[in-house]
């Protein structure tokens, strides 16, 4: 057995490195000078009272709380402030969030990436999530532990396969909700990077300075659609504009998307709601992308724009330059913080804590009985089963395990990144033993290593075993932020471990770790190997939720949630190239328009069989007129499509439906392969029994992309593969009588 190094590691989350503000009191609302501002009163509605309190500063304590480290003001009772805490798959350490070295506060429920929450297709399941994070983010800020505002979740789409949006585990469009009643929110959430945000640091070009040049139908159609559901139908609390420019405008100073779009088209301009930089966005207007000559007009240029805070020094540093110069106005700078002060009223923070029933929130509420089971459910309701020849998984219950590769005895290394301390992880090692089988260890190679030191051993130990596992993939050292992949193939020689040990003829299970895909071509194509399992990072369910899995104790019914590539993939087209469709020197990007995948989106392979049929064959005709009524018209019901799911093998599972829409002759071309419509609402058939059937109904809304139905019938189309995924064909055109179309027009108009 080889013992591995247990230890934290956090991903830097940022290039700028700043100086960690411990959050400070509550404020006093009951005695000293704050209590005697209307900031303090409770019958006042919020608005009212976050500009009293603004209205109370001077222009120099105004310009001191735009920093995201906020001094406050001492002259009025007001503390300081820190407002970037983080919480992406748990209540994540550093920044504004305190964890204790032990007892109370010393860890949090870790949830597995939310890569592998998007592969459940839960929508449910997102909501139990998010309600359990909400929970004990605010039970963190009760003791003084952490701040009210959360910078997450990142919803960027990523269109490539080597991107960082693995890394940073992108749920495409299934946005992971604040899980808070809105009348009482608990704790509020931030939907980032707005927009076009899919470069880390490629090929010598840096997110600090990248210019996606996006055309006007990919923002509408890919980009901007998950942002327009944080404003529209989530009512996110908070946006964070992006390192890059799109079309020449820096995020962070670009108007037309954090007024024209935000808060005029999706109608987010309500009292509350702010908008942050990224860490360190505003100074780079200026220094990376020299779209102004001084540091004054950088930060004129954000806040003129419509962002509100800087996580960063700009604004606290030259906002008072900029005034001066007549480059911002006071009224601009009050708008700003009223929208800030506005949303901490809302979340109780200036209110008597008799008075706010969330502050009784506290340490019995962190990390449950109830949130370990959501967590080890997610675990295994997001692992995905890629290959299973002659039934190698389930693993039987008894015999001699060799388990194999560099994940045998990692824990935190399952975390990824944006975490904190969770209570326990079971290693590999641990699950196997705890299960009662007899475990041969060894690690032989390393995630990234070309040294072949420990592969005899491996073989050797694999020659004594039962069944061989091998435990590997990808972590935080090759998926970085800040760092974009080159290769999409397996690091280092675990690819050629992996193929020796198929070599000696014992049934060999490979369980793949990491937030991307890797190109299994080899692996599927080998019939010495059984079985292959992505698991991505399972977190604090670690080796149990994964044994879950290959024990059969849990059935897999996950499906892949981004698409698996070739290898060969990152040679045809530069990360740059932001353009989705196929075309000269661009194969397509994403399930739409790629049809070379080595695992389409959406795989995932069952241990038992499934029948599924329509209920009926036949849809439409269809009315475009009644189905563009009303001023949220992509809610308007399109149809309902309903499944028969039988369970015709011999093990109980769950079963997850997913419907397509595809147009290939109308709209503008090439137009979409495949489109999950992101208004379909997917929930998975659980524990079906053997010889059991259920009635699965899909409510599908009409998107503005379906906006201008023709005429026709939709025809239900069944898969032949043992996935078991359908496709409904829609004909629909895509015309500039979009709600969309009148901006994007505009736009081009400027642009050009």
């Amino acid at each position: 057995m080889v013992a591995l190094k247990n230890s934290w590691h956090y991903a830097s989350a940022l290039t700028l490195i700043l100086p960690t503000l411990a959050q400070s009191n509550y404020p006093d609302c009951t005695t000293g000078p704050l209590s005697q501002l209307a900031v303090c009163d409770v019958s006042l509605d919020p608005s009212t009272r976050a500009k009293a309190l603004v209205a109370a500063m001077t222009l120099e304590e105004k310009i001191n709380n735009t920093g995201h480290e906020a001094a406050g003001a001492p002259r009025l009772g007001l503390p300081a402030y820190n407002w970037w805490n983080e919480a992406l798959h748990g209540v994540a350490a550093k920044h504004g969030v305190t964890f204790e070295d032990e007892g109370e506060f010393s860890y949090a429920t870790s949830f597995p990436a939310p890569i592998v929450l998007g592969a459940t297709f839960n929508d449910e399941l997102v909501r139990e999530v998010a309600n359990i994070i909400s929970t004990e983010a605010r039970a963190f800020s009760n003791s003084d532990n952490a701040g009210l505002d959360y910078w997450t979740p990142n919803i960027n789409p990523f269109k490539d396969p080597a991107g960082v949006g693995d890394r940073k585990h992108r749920v495409k469009t299934r946005f992971i909700s604040p899980g808070d009643d809105l009348e009482n929110p608990k704790v509020l959430a931030t939907c980032k990077h707005l927009s076009a945000y899919d470069l880390e640091e490629w090929g010598g070009i840096s997110r600090f300075e990248f210019d996606a040049h996006v055309s006007m139908q990919d923002l509408v159609e890919y980009y901007l659609p998950p942002f327009k559901t944080c404003a529209m139908d989530a009512h996110v609390g908070a946006f964070m504009c992006s390192y890059n420019a799109v079309n020449g405008v820096p995020g962070c100073a670009d108007r037309y998307f954090l007024q024209t779009v935000l808060r005029e088209h999706w109608k987010w301009e309500v009292p509350g709601h702010w908008v942050t930089g990224d860490c360190g966005a505003i100074e780079r207007i200026q220094t990376w992308h020299h779209y102004v000559d001084d540091a004054p007009s950088a930060a004129a240029a954000a806040l003129n724009a419509g962002v509100d805070l800087d996580c960063g020094s700009y604004f606290p540093d030259y906002l008072g330059e900029a005034e001066r110069q007549g480059l911002v106005t006071e009224e601009t700078l009050d708008k700003a913080l009223t929208r800030l002060y506005t949303s901490l009223v809302q979340l109780g923070y200036f209110d008597p804590a008799g008075d706010q029933p969330l502050r009784s929130l506290a340490w019995e509420d962190v990390s449950t009985a109830e949130a370990e089971v959501v967590a080890r459910d997610v675990a295994t309701q997001g692992t995905v089963l890629l290959k299973n020849i002659d039934r190698t998984l389930p693993l039987s219950r008894n015999g001699t395990l060799t388990l194999v590769g560099p994940y045998i005895n990692f824990t935190t290394e399952m975390q990824s990144n944006y975490a904190g301390p969770a209570k326990y992880i079971p290693t590999m090692i641990e699950a196997a033993e705890q299960l009662g089988y007899t475990v041969l260890t060894v690690q032989g190679t390393e995630i990234n290593t070309t040294s072949t030191d420990g592969f005899e051993d491996a073989l050797s130990a694999a020659q004594e075993a039962d069944m061989v596992i091998f435990f590997g993939g990808m972590d935080n050292g090759i998926e970085e932020e800040s760092l974009d992949r080159t290769r999409i193939d397996w690091p280092g020689n675990q690819e050629d471990l992996i193929l020796r040990l198929a070599e000696t003829g014992k049934p060999l299970t490979v369980v793949q770790f990491g937030g991307g895909q890797l190109d299994d071509s080899q692996l599927l194509s080998k019939s010495n190997i059984g079985a292959i399992v992505w698991v991505g990072y399972p977190s604090q369910a670690g080796g149990v939720g994964v044994f879950d899995i290959l024990t059969g104790n849990v059935a897999p019914a996950g499906r892949l949630p981004i698409t698996q590539y070739p290898k060969s993939y990152v040679d045809e087209i530069p990360m740059t190239d932001m353009n989705l469709r196929p075309g000269p020197n661009n194969p397509g990007r994403t399930y739409r328009w790629y049809d070379d995948s080595v695992l389409p989106f959406g795989f995932g392979l069952h241990y038992t069989t499934f029948k599924v049929s329509w209920a009926k064959k036949n849809f439409g005709q269809y009315d475009s007129a009644s189905l563009t009524n009303g001023d949220r018209a992509d809610l308007n019901t399109l149809d309902t499509f309903s499944l028969t799911v039988t369970n015709t093998g011999d093990v109980t599972s769950d079963y997850v439906a997913l419907v397509f829409a595809s147009a290939p002759d109308v709209g503008p071309q090439p137009s979409y392969r495949n489109h999950l419509p992101k208004r379909v609402n997917i929930l998975p058939i659980q524990g079906l029994n053997p010889t059991k059937r259920s009635l699965h109904n899909i409510l599908a809304q009409t998107e503005e992309v379906l906006r201008n139905l023709r005429h026709t019938g939709i025809g239900a189309v069944e898969s032949s593969d043992e996935n078991c995924i359908f496709a409904v064909g829609v004909e629909f055109l895509v015309d500039c009588t979009l709600r969309e179309c009148g901006h994007l027009v505009e736009r081009e108009r400027v642009l050009d």
